[in-house]
């Protein structure tokens, strides 16, 4: 995570980073998976910049993309977690009728007249 005031100054303090990131990797015998990594600008500001960053790993780009799921959170690029809270109403919904289903609402108790 890079913190910045301006988009390309974030852009060029990851870009540092990922380069000594990847000369430690090497040094140390290590490989990074750049197919599995991803780029998210994360911000609540309303400017009227370019939002397309361009960020590499050992010489290639890393996708940009507008949500993320990191440790069973989805975050997404102004983190407002309304599509983690969808996402997990969704598996709730499935859930609970997974389990009335599973009740069979005829069994139990009966009214008798």
């Amino acid at each position: 995570m890079v913190e910045a005031e301006l988009i390309r100054e974030a852009e060029n303090f990851a870009n540092i980073e990922l380069n000594k990131t990847a000369e430690w990797a090497a040094d140390n015998k290590i490989r990074f998976n750049g197919e599995k990594s991803k780029v998210m600008l994360m911000s609540r500001r309303k400017r009227k910049e370019q939002k397309e960053i361009a960020i590499y790993l050992n010489n290639k780009p890393i996708p940009q993309v507008n949500r993320l799921k990191y440790l069973s959170i989805i975050y997404d690029k102004k983190l407002t977690f309304k599509e983690h809270i969808n996402y997990k109403a969704n598996k709730c919904r499935k859930l609970i009728f997974s389990l009335f289903k599973a009740a069979k609402l005829n069994s139990g108790l009966r009214r008798y007249t």
